[in-house]
Protein backbone atom coordinates (compact mmCIF):
# COMPACT_ATOMS: atom_id res chain seq x y z
CA UNK A 1 0.00 0.00 0.00
CA UNK A 2 1.28 3.07 -0.86
CA UNK A 3 2.11 6.48 1.57
CA UNK A 4 -1.20 7.99 0.27
CA UNK A 5 -2.99 7.01 3.21
CA UNK A 6 -1.63 10.03 5.00
CA UNK A 7 -3.78 12.10 3.53
CA UNK A 8 -7.01 10.23 5.15
CA UNK A 9 -7.48 13.30 7.58
CA UNK A 10 -8.21 15.40 4.80
CA UNK A 11 -11.36 16.51 3.89
CA UNK A 12 -12.80 13.88 1.31
CA UNK A 13 -13.58 15.15 -2.40
CA UNK A 14 -17.31 16.35 -2.70
CA UNK A 15 -19.09 14.60 -5.61
CA UNK A 16 -21.65 17.56 -5.63
CA UNK A 17 -18.93 19.96 -6.31
CA UNK A 18 -4.00 -18.51 -4.23
CA UNK A 19 -1.72 -21.72 -4.01
CA UNK A 20 1.46 -20.19 -5.81
CA UNK A 21 2.41 -23.83 -6.79
CA UNK A 22 0.93 -24.40 -10.57
CA UNK A 23 -1.13 -27.29 -11.33
CA UNK A 24 -0.23 -29.91 -13.57
CA UNK A 25 -2.29 -29.51 -16.67
CA UNK A 26 -1.87 -27.30 -19.13
CA UNK A 27 -5.11 -27.01 -21.06
CA UNK A 28 -8.27 -26.23 -18.69
CA UNK A 29 -10.60 -29.48 -17.34
CA UNK A 30 -12.99 -30.56 -19.62
CA UNK A 31 -15.62 -30.49 -16.59
CA UNK A 32 -17.43 -27.38 -15.63
CA UNK A 33 -16.70 -25.09 -13.27
CA UNK A 34 -19.45 -23.75 -11.92
CA UNK A 35 -17.67 -20.99 -9.90
CA UNK A 36 -13.97 -20.23 -11.90
CA UNK A 37 -11.62 -19.64 -9.52
CA UNK A 38 -8.12 -18.18 -11.51
CA UNK A 39 -7.66 -16.36 -14.15
CA UNK A 40 -4.83 -16.86 -16.33
CA UNK A 41 -2.35 -15.54 -12.81
CA UNK A 42 -3.96 -16.19 -9.94
CA UNK A 43 -2.29 -14.17 -7.37
CA UNK A 44 0.77 -15.89 -5.49
CA UNK A 45 2.10 -15.74 -1.70
CA UNK A 46 -1.36 -15.35 0.29
CA UNK A 47 -3.86 -13.43 -2.35
CA UNK A 48 -5.47 -16.96 -2.96
CA UNK A 49 -5.92 -17.09 0.66
CA UNK A 50 -7.17 -13.09 1.46
CA UNK A 51 -9.30 -13.88 -1.77
CA UNK A 52 -10.98 -16.69 -0.19
CA UNK A 53 -11.67 -15.13 2.84
CA UNK A 54 -12.87 -11.94 0.96
CA UNK A 55 -15.46 -14.33 -0.70
CA UNK A 56 -16.76 -15.43 2.30
CA UNK A 57 -17.72 -12.17 3.08
CA UNK A 58 -18.89 -11.06 -0.34
CA UNK A 59 -22.41 -13.08 1.03
CA UNK A 60 -23.06 -10.71 4.05
CA UNK A 61 -24.92 -7.30 2.36
CA UNK A 62 -26.06 -4.78 3.48
CA UNK A 63 -29.77 -3.55 2.31
CA UNK A 64 -28.72 0.28 2.21
CA UNK A 65 -26.15 -0.39 -0.15
CA UNK A 66 -26.16 0.30 -3.60
CA UNK A 67 -23.82 -2.52 -6.02
CA UNK A 68 -21.73 -1.01 -8.46
CA UNK A 69 -19.93 -3.26 -11.28
CA UNK A 70 -16.15 -1.32 -11.85
CA UNK A 71 -14.28 -1.91 -14.99
CA UNK A 72 -10.65 -0.28 -14.66
CA UNK A 73 -7.33 -0.36 -16.40
CA UNK A 74 -3.98 -0.55 -14.96
CA UNK A 75 -0.33 -0.95 -15.11
CA UNK A 76 0.13 -4.51 -13.87
CA UNK A 77 3.80 -4.32 -13.45
CA UNK A 78 2.95 -1.32 -10.60
CA UNK A 79 1.56 -3.86 -8.75
CA UNK A 80 1.80 -6.64 -6.64
CA UNK A 81 -0.87 -8.81 -8.48
CA UNK A 82 -4.64 -7.60 -7.95
CA UNK A 83 -5.36 -9.06 -4.81
CA UNK A 84 -4.98 -7.88 -1.61
CA UNK A 85 -1.62 -8.98 0.49
CA UNK A 86 -0.25 -7.69 3.26
CA UNK A 87 2.88 -4.80 3.25
CA UNK A 88 1.64 -5.04 -0.60
CA UNK A 89 0.56 -2.21 -3.23
CA UNK A 90 -2.11 -4.01 -5.27
CA UNK A 91 -5.03 -3.32 -7.63
CA UNK A 92 -7.79 -4.45 -4.92
CA UNK A 93 -5.74 -2.39 -1.76
CA UNK A 94 -5.30 0.94 -3.92
CA UNK A 95 -8.99 0.97 -5.08
CA UNK A 96 -10.25 0.55 -1.70
CA UNK A 97 -8.43 3.16 -0.88
CA UNK A 98 -9.89 5.23 -3.38
CA UNK A 99 -13.15 4.76 -2.49
CA UNK A 100 -12.84 5.01 1.00
CA UNK A 101 -11.78 8.53 0.74
CA UNK A 102 -14.72 9.12 -1.22
CA UNK A 103 -17.60 7.76 0.77
CA UNK A 104 -15.19 8.44 4.13
CA UNK A 105 -16.12 4.43 5.32
CA UNK A 106 -13.92 1.59 4.28
CA UNK A 107 -15.12 -1.03 1.68
CA UNK A 108 -14.63 -4.76 0.16
CA UNK A 109 -13.81 -4.81 -3.61
CA UNK A 110 -14.13 -7.85 -5.29
CA UNK A 111 -12.31 -8.57 -8.83
CA UNK A 112 -14.02 -10.80 -11.73
CA UNK A 113 -10.30 -12.23 -12.60
CA UNK A 114 -7.11 -12.14 -10.30
CA UNK A 115 -4.08 -10.97 -12.17
CA UNK A 116 -0.74 -11.50 -11.23
CA UNK A 117 2.13 -9.21 -10.26
CA UNK A 118 3.12 -7.53 -13.92
CA UNK A 119 0.08 -8.76 -15.31
CA UNK A 120 -1.90 -5.48 -16.88
CA UNK A 121 -5.54 -4.94 -17.20
CA UNK A 122 -7.66 -3.29 -20.12
CA UNK A 123 -10.25 -3.90 -18.65
CA UNK A 124 -10.32 -5.72 -15.37
CA UNK A 125 -14.21 -5.67 -14.12
CA UNK A 126 -14.83 -5.72 -10.36
CA UNK A 127 -17.77 -5.07 -7.77
CA UNK A 128 -18.11 -2.75 -4.55
CA UNK A 129 -21.43 -1.87 -1.96
CA UNK A 130 -21.72 1.62 -1.10
CA UNK A 131 -23.90 2.91 1.19
CA UNK A 132 -23.84 7.04 1.19
CA UNK A 133 -24.58 8.64 4.28
CA UNK A 134 -24.90 12.31 4.76
CA UNK A 135 -22.53 14.10 6.16
CA UNK A 136 -24.49 16.66 7.39
CA UNK A 137 -26.44 14.70 9.43
CA UNK A 138 -24.54 11.48 10.50
CA UNK A 139 -26.79 8.38 10.23
CA UNK A 140 -28.75 9.37 7.34
CA UNK A 141 -28.98 7.70 4.28
CA UNK A 142 -29.04 9.62 1.19
CA UNK A 143 -30.39 7.99 -2.36
CA UNK A 144 -27.00 6.30 -3.90
CA UNK A 145 -24.66 8.19 -6.09
CA UNK A 146 -24.67 8.31 -9.93
CA UNK A 147 -22.44 6.01 -11.72
CA UNK A 148 -21.07 8.83 -13.35
CA UNK A 149 -20.13 10.65 -9.68
CA UNK A 150 -18.80 7.40 -8.70
CA UNK A 151 -16.34 7.02 -11.92
CA UNK A 152 -15.05 10.69 -11.42
CA UNK A 153 -14.73 11.04 -7.48
CA UNK A 154 -13.20 7.51 -7.56
CA UNK A 155 -10.28 8.67 -10.35
CA UNK A 156 -9.92 11.84 -8.40
CA UNK A 157 -8.47 9.85 -5.82
CA UNK A 158 -6.84 7.65 -7.98
CA UNK A 159 -4.71 10.29 -9.86
CA UNK A 160 -3.89 11.68 -6.79
CA UNK A 161 -1.65 8.59 -5.86
CA UNK A 162 0.35 7.05 -8.68
CA UNK A 163 -2.10 7.37 -11.63
CA UNK A 164 -1.41 4.16 -12.82
CA UNK A 165 -4.39 2.80 -12.64
CA UNK A 166 -8.04 4.37 -13.92
CA UNK A 167 -12.12 3.42 -13.57
CA UNK A 168 -13.16 3.27 -17.48
CA UNK A 169 -16.94 2.90 -16.48
CA UNK A 170 -19.10 2.41 -13.69
CA UNK A 171 -22.70 0.51 -13.57
CA UNK A 172 -25.39 -0.31 -11.01
CA UNK A 173 -26.05 -3.84 -10.63
CA UNK A 174 -28.30 -5.72 -8.80
CA UNK A 175 -27.59 -6.12 -4.84
CA UNK A 176 -26.77 -10.12 -5.80
CA UNK A 177 -24.57 -9.78 -8.97
CA UNK A 178 -21.10 -11.05 -8.69
CA UNK A 179 -18.70 -9.73 -10.68
CA UNK A 180 -16.40 -12.99 -10.38
CA UNK A 181 -18.97 -15.66 -10.97
CA UNK A 182 -21.63 -14.05 -13.23
CA UNK A 183 -18.76 -13.69 -15.76
CA UNK A 184 -19.64 -15.66 -19.30
CA UNK A 185 -16.26 -15.31 -20.10
CA UNK A 186 -12.88 -13.71 -19.99
CA UNK A 187 -10.44 -12.47 -22.89
CA UNK A 188 -6.58 -11.89 -22.27
CA UNK A 189 -4.21 -10.51 -25.32
CA UNK A 190 -0.15 -11.31 -24.85
CA UNK A 191 1.63 -9.10 -27.03
CA UNK A 192 5.03 -10.34 -28.85
CA UNK A 193 7.57 -7.86 -30.28
CA UNK A 194 10.03 -9.56 -32.76
CA UNK A 195 13.22 -8.42 -34.31
CA UNK A 196 17.01 -8.19 -33.32
CA UNK A 197 16.34 -4.64 -32.38
CA UNK A 198 16.25 -4.00 -28.77
CA UNK A 199 12.70 -2.93 -27.27
CA UNK A 200 11.89 0.81 -26.33
CA UNK A 201 11.89 1.94 -23.11
CA UNK A 202 7.97 2.69 -23.91
CA UNK A 203 8.05 -1.44 -24.91
CA UNK A 204 10.05 -3.48 -22.37
CA UNK A 205 7.27 -3.73 -19.89
CA UNK A 206 3.96 -3.90 -22.09
CA UNK A 207 5.86 -7.21 -24.20
CA UNK A 208 7.85 -9.86 -24.32
CA UNK A 209 10.43 -9.04 -26.87
CA UNK A 210 11.74 -11.84 -28.98
CA UNK A 211 14.83 -11.57 -30.97
CA UNK A 212 14.79 -14.13 -33.37
CA UNK A 213 12.21 -14.35 -36.45
CA UNK A 214 8.59 -16.06 -35.51
CA UNK A 215 6.82 -17.91 -38.20
CA UNK A 216 3.32 -17.13 -37.52
CA UNK A 217 2.26 -19.84 -40.20
CA UNK A 218 4.22 -22.31 -37.98
CA UNK A 219 2.50 -21.07 -34.54
CA UNK A 220 -1.05 -20.85 -36.17
CA UNK A 221 -0.43 -24.52 -37.40
CA UNK A 222 0.25 -25.54 -34.08
CA UNK A 223 -1.86 -23.92 -31.74
CA UNK A 224 -3.08 -25.55 -28.14
CA UNK A 225 -6.26 -24.68 -28.12
CA UNK A 226 -8.02 -27.62 -27.18
CA UNK A 227 -10.83 -26.56 -24.31
CA UNK A 228 -10.27 -22.51 -24.91
CA UNK A 229 -13.58 -21.05 -27.05
CA UNK A 230 -10.60 -18.90 -29.04
CA UNK A 231 -6.37 -19.05 -28.88
CA UNK A 232 -5.55 -17.31 -32.27
CA UNK A 233 -1.87 -15.18 -33.74
CA UNK A 234 -2.53 -12.23 -35.10
CA UNK A 235 0.04 -10.14 -36.59
CA UNK A 236 -0.88 -6.16 -36.10
CA UNK A 237 0.85 -2.82 -36.41
CA UNK A 238 3.19 -1.89 -33.39
CA UNK A 239 0.90 0.35 -32.05
CA UNK A 240 0.95 0.43 -28.27
CA UNK A 241 -2.98 -0.62 -28.32
CA UNK A 242 -5.12 -4.45 -28.82
CA UNK A 243 -7.73 -4.39 -31.96
CA UNK A 244 -11.27 -4.89 -30.76
CA UNK A 245 -12.82 -7.71 -32.46
CA UNK A 246 -14.38 -5.40 -34.37
CA UNK A 247 -10.93 -3.99 -35.44
CA UNK A 248 -9.16 -7.33 -35.90
CA UNK A 249 -11.45 -8.39 -38.73
CA UNK A 250 -11.50 -5.15 -39.98
CA UNK A 251 -7.84 -5.52 -40.46
CA UNK A 252 -7.96 -8.97 -42.41
CA UNK A 253 -9.28 -9.82 -46.17
CA UNK A 254 -11.93 -12.42 -46.55
CA UNK A 255 -9.04 -14.97 -47.51
CA UNK A 256 -7.61 -14.81 -43.91
CA UNK A 257 -4.19 -12.75 -44.66
CA UNK A 258 -3.42 -9.34 -43.08
CA UNK A 259 -4.40 -6.20 -44.11
CA UNK A 260 -3.04 -3.08 -42.97
CA UNK A 261 -4.08 0.74 -44.04
CA UNK A 262 -0.72 2.19 -42.10
CA UNK A 263 1.65 1.24 -45.72
CA UNK A 264 3.58 3.77 -45.64
CA UNK A 265 4.78 3.25 -42.29
CA UNK A 266 5.43 -0.43 -42.45
CA UNK A 267 7.16 -0.14 -45.64
CA UNK A 268 9.34 2.31 -43.54
CA UNK A 269 9.77 -0.23 -41.20
CA UNK A 270 12.18 -2.02 -44.11
CA UNK A 271 9.24 -5.26 -43.27
CA UNK A 272 6.73 -6.11 -46.35
CA UNK A 273 3.17 -7.74 -45.09
CA UNK A 274 4.98 -11.22 -45.52
CA UNK A 275 7.50 -9.96 -42.69
CA UNK A 276 10.15 -10.53 -45.46
CA UNK A 277 13.20 -7.98 -45.40
CA UNK A 278 13.05 -4.86 -48.25
CA UNK A 279 16.32 -3.53 -47.61
CA UNK A 280 18.23 -6.07 -50.48
CA UNK A 281 21.15 -6.23 -48.49
CA UNK A 282 21.88 -2.41 -48.05
CA UNK A 283 22.78 -1.08 -44.95
CA UNK A 284 20.48 1.26 -42.60
CA UNK A 285 21.92 4.27 -43.88
CA UNK A 286 21.43 3.49 -47.31
CA UNK A 287 17.50 2.78 -46.40
CA UNK A 288 17.00 6.34 -46.24
CA UNK A 289 15.96 5.96 -42.69
CA UNK A 290 15.61 9.37 -41.14
CA UNK A 291 18.54 9.88 -38.13
CA UNK A 292 17.27 9.03 -35.10
CA UNK A 293 14.29 7.12 -36.05
CA UNK A 294 13.55 3.10 -35.01
CA UNK A 295 13.32 0.52 -37.15
CA UNK A 296 9.95 -1.05 -35.90
CA UNK A 297 9.60 -5.10 -35.01
CA UNK A 298 6.99 -7.11 -36.18
CA UNK A 299 4.01 -7.51 -33.61
CA UNK A 300 2.07 -10.47 -33.00
CA UNK A 301 -0.90 -10.59 -30.44
CA UNK A 302 -1.98 -13.78 -29.09
CA UNK A 303 -5.90 -13.67 -28.08
CA UNK A 304 -7.44 -16.53 -25.43
CA UNK A 305 -10.56 -16.53 -25.02
CA UNK A 306 -12.40 -18.83 -22.62
CA UNK A 307 -14.75 -18.70 -19.42
CA UNK A 308 -12.12 -19.82 -16.73
CA UNK A 309 -8.16 -20.23 -16.98
CA UNK A 310 -6.07 -22.14 -15.17
CA UNK A 311 -3.11 -20.54 -12.97
CA UNK A 312 -1.07 -18.94 -15.36
CA UNK A 313 -1.86 -20.80 -18.69
CA UNK A 314 -1.98 -18.16 -20.99
CA UNK A 315 1.92 -17.49 -20.04
CA UNK A 316 2.23 -21.26 -20.39
CA UNK A 317 0.89 -22.00 -23.87
CA UNK A 318 2.49 -18.38 -24.96
CA UNK A 319 5.88 -20.06 -24.00
CA UNK A 320 4.85 -23.18 -26.23
CA UNK A 321 4.02 -20.96 -29.24
CA UNK A 322 7.14 -18.76 -29.06
CA UNK A 323 9.07 -21.75 -29.31
CA UNK A 324 7.43 -23.26 -32.12
CA UNK A 325 7.59 -20.10 -33.94
CA UNK A 326 11.48 -19.76 -33.42
CA UNK A 327 11.71 -23.37 -34.65
CA UNK A 328 13.09 -24.95 -31.00
CA UNK A 329 10.00 -26.88 -31.01
CA UNK A 330 8.21 -29.29 -33.65
CA UNK A 331 4.76 -30.46 -34.39
CA UNK A 332 5.84 -33.70 -32.82
CA UNK A 333 6.99 -31.84 -29.38
CA UNK A 334 3.41 -30.12 -29.17
CA UNK A 335 1.42 -32.84 -29.06
CA UNK A 336 3.84 -35.11 -26.72
CA UNK A 337 3.55 -32.07 -24.00
CA UNK A 338 -0.06 -31.48 -25.09
CA UNK A 339 -0.71 -35.41 -24.49
CA UNK A 340 1.19 -35.55 -21.50
CA UNK A 341 -0.75 -32.29 -20.05
CA UNK A 342 2.30 -31.28 -17.46
CA UNK A 343 3.73 -28.35 -17.40
CA UNK A 344 7.32 -29.65 -16.45
CA UNK A 345 7.34 -30.95 -19.82
CA UNK A 346 6.56 -27.46 -21.55
CA UNK A 347 8.84 -24.79 -22.60
CA UNK A 348 9.25 -21.56 -19.72
CA UNK A 349 6.65 -19.76 -19.85
CA UNK A 350 6.24 -16.14 -20.87
CA UNK A 351 6.91 -13.26 -18.59
CA UNK A 352 3.48 -11.81 -17.28
CA UNK A 353 4.93 -8.02 -18.75
CA UNK A 354 3.24 -8.79 -22.05
CA UNK A 355 -0.31 -10.34 -20.52
CA UNK A 356 -3.14 -8.27 -20.72
CA UNK A 357 -6.52 -8.98 -19.53
CA UNK A 358 -8.64 -7.74 -22.28
CA UNK A 359 -12.26 -8.43 -21.19
CA UNK A 360 -14.67 -9.72 -19.22
CA UNK A 361 -18.13 -10.04 -20.62
CA UNK A 362 -21.72 -10.77 -18.51
CA UNK A 363 -24.99 -11.83 -19.98
CA UNK A 364 -27.05 -9.01 -18.37
CA UNK A 365 -26.09 -5.90 -16.47
CA UNK A 366 -29.23 -4.41 -15.56
CA UNK A 367 -30.17 -3.83 -11.89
Amino acid sequence: MTAASSDSSKRPFDSSLADPSPPAKLQRSSEPDPAPAENADGAPGGGEAAGEGSEAMAGVRNPRAQRYLVAVEYIGTRFSGSQQQPNQRTVVGVLEEAFHRFIGQPVSIFCSSRTDAGVHALSNVCHVDVERISKRKPGEVLPPHEPGVVKRAVNHFLQRNEGDIMVTDVRCVAPDFHARYKALERTYHYRLLSGPEPPSVFEKNSAWHIPEDLDIEAMKANSPMRTLDELTVTEVFPFMFFPSSLERSEMESSDGSLVYSRTADLESSGKRFDGSCTSSGKSESDEGREFGKRLRHRCFVVTARARSFLYHQVRLMVGLLKSVGTGNLTTADVERILNAKAVTAAPPMAPACGLYLANVKYDDLCV
